[in-house]
């Protein structure tokens, strides 16, 4: 047993067995696992709790589990699960006696459907696999692929879990692993779904003999496959997946995977809807018409994709919304029907997306998602600010602006501005050359570091805006080379303001935990004429003196309190008089 099985079995938390262990000297020791992860041995545990006076319960499913994990043995865990299966299909004459007295106890308390669920919810927490969409998202998944009944494809669907949520007439799934494989068919036949899971790795077995009406998948991620080997292979007609982009792979052999018209659902990576290296195959997807819609949801971007008909005319359009499981699948349904779509939802041109980066994300199409009232929040933390420096006056409209914007790659492309990343050869430490770091970004110091001469070096002027890709940005007042990680935006100062850029990349949602030198490039920034940015820049500008002054006065007020107390405590100070 796990520390938290026997957590369970005694109705206490962890660090109460924690604490057992460390109080009394005859608690247990372990019989298997590791250091980290301890297992004991389940006898020898009843034993103390009852010599403890300590109640506890042992349950049918409690008592199933630790005889198909003996002594932590997880080696063959998911094949004796499967041995399990078919025992509860076939009646399994091969399970250990003991193991088929605590299964048919389990059996006849819960059913033997849901007895196999609760031992496959233990075995998902052993095998600790990446995690799996929401029951929600698995749902939304299946009722935009199969809207009416049909065959339901999961060519990569493990132990069968968007089959199981999904509930179609027929259920078609692949697993590499044999024993998933039979783990995912016993789950789906004993919830009564007609199913069957084969024991193939899908991408590799090459395209199915037999296709579905929809498919759903999350692709697992596996990196493993070459380029090399997928050559030649019809279900790649979109472009051949580069091997740091298999879910694209995935994706590809789903849609060679249904009937023409077929939809099909695949829970993507954010990252997915902009990397350089998928680029070709999202553009050659938009313009055949193969990708309808990216939907935005809790755990993740759905791409929803139907496979063309033959000689039918691509749509011009995309959908792109976000919002809870349930509000966009009834997006997707109002798109589809041609109804005005209500909420976070746009339809977006296809000509629209196919540009240099081909950039499928919702977050760039659709308005920020707004959080609690700004004008309402400033004013409020204006009347509780420290009084250290001015703040500027921001006045609040009774509507939303709605400005049009451009992202800084479509500026760059246009000549108003002009990147330049660090040199990844810069190396801070001794020289006689300014360097300017992130860590004097964040506080608006000099140039702190030094380094040598170099021919890479990316020397920076007064008026560049620099920024780091965390979301430090400022406006350099002096010449100074550019530190690892930076980016310098050169303004052309007769069509963009230096402070007012400043202040949008300070500001992008885009930079908030990006870690990403390329985040600048995605920032939308408001297209105002000249005179109005500077007003906003100098607004901005305030903003940001404001709060160097205020980090100033804190980081003294903590001097002040160290110096005073340590002369108070050593004797070289003493309180004033009391009035």
């Amino acid at each position: 047993m796990s520390t938290g099985e026997i957590a369970r079995l005694g109705g206490v938390g962890r660090a109460a067995v924690s604490n057992w262990r460390r109080r009394h000297d005859d608690f247990p020791e372990p019989v298997a696992g590791t250091a980290s992860s301890p297992r004991f041995a389940l006898s020898e545990v009843e034993a103390w709790l009852r010599r403890n006076g300590r109640s506890y319960r042992l349950s049918p499913a409690d008592l199933a589990w630790q005889w198909l994990r003996p002594r932590g043995d997880d080696l063959h865990l998911t094949s004796r699960l499967a041995d399990v299966g078919d025992h509860l299909l076939h009646e399994n004459r091969a399970l250990r006696p003991e193991l088929r007295r605590a299964l048919d106890e389990l059996v006849e308390a819960v059913g033997p459907a849901a007895a196999f669920e609760e031992l496959c919810t233990r075995l998902r927490g052993v095998l600790r696999s990446r995690t799996e969409p929401s029951e929600e998202t698995a749902l939304a998944m299946a009722r935009i692929a199969l809207p009416r009944p049909g065959t339901l494809l999961d060519p990569a669907c493990g132990t069968g879990g968007l089959l199981l949520t999904a509930a179609p007439r027929r259920a078609i799934g692949c697993c590499a692993d044999p024993a998933l494989a039979r783990i995912a068919t016993a789950r789906l036949q004993l919830a009564g779904i007609d199913g069957q899971v084969h024991a193939v790795d899908a991408l590799r077995d090459g395209p199915p003999d037999r296709l579905a009406d929809g498919a759903v998948c999350d692709p697992p991620g596996d990196r493993s496959h070459t380029a090399a080997r997928l050559v030649g292979d019809r279900r790649f007609a979109y472009g051949l997946p580069p091997r740091s982009e298999p879910e694209l792979a995935w994706l590809q052999h789903c849609l060679a995977a249904v009937v023409p018209g077929g939809t099909v659902v695949v829970r993507m990576p954010a990252p997915a809807a902009d990397r350089r290296a998928g680029r070709r195959i999202r553009a050659n997807l938009l313009r055949s018409g193969a990708l309808r819609a990216v939907l935005t949801v809790a755990d993740g971007d759905l791409w929803v994709l139907r496979r063309p008909a033959p000689d039918a005319e691509p749509p011009s359009s995309v959908l792109m919304a976000r919002g809870s499981a349930e509000e966009v699948v009834a997006r997707w349904s109002a798109f589809l029907a041609g109804r005005e779509i209500t909420g976070d939802a746009r339809v977006v041109p296809v000509v629209e997306l196919l540009d240099d980066a081909v950039d499928i994300a919702p977050e760039r199409r659709l308005p920020r998602v707004p959080g609690p009232d700004p004008a309402a929040a400033y004013a409020e933390l204006q009347a509780r600010r420290p009084q250290v420096a001015e703040v500027p006056q921001l006045i609040p409209l009774a509507e939303r602006r709605d400005l049009p914007t451009a992202t800084v790659a479509e500026l760059s492309r246009s000549g108003a501005v002009r990147a330049r990343t660090a040199s990844a050869g810069t190396v801070l430490g001794e020289g006689d050359i300014a360097v300017l770091t992130v860590a004097d970004l964040a506080t608006g110091s000099r140039p702190t570091g030094r380094t040598t001469p170099s021919r890479a070096l990316v020397r920076t002027r007064p008026g560049d805006v620099v920024a780091s890709p965390m979301g430090r940005v400022r406006v350099a007042e002096e010449r100074a080379v550019l530190g690892p990680g930076l980016v310098a935006y050169r303004v052309d100062p007769e069509r963009i303001d230096a402070e007012f850029l400043a202040g949008v990349l300070r500001c992008s949602p885009a930079a908030a935990g990006s870690g990403s030198a390329r985040y600048g490039q995605r920032a939308r920034v408001p297209l105002l004429p000249l005179t109005e940015q500077r007003r906003y820049g100098k607004a901005f500008r305030e903003l940001q003196d404001a709060a160097d002054a205020a980090r100033a006065a804190a980081e003294r007020a903590e001097e002040l309190q160290r110096i005073g107390g340590v002369g108070l405590v050593e004797g070289w100070l003493v309180p004033g008089p009391e009035d």
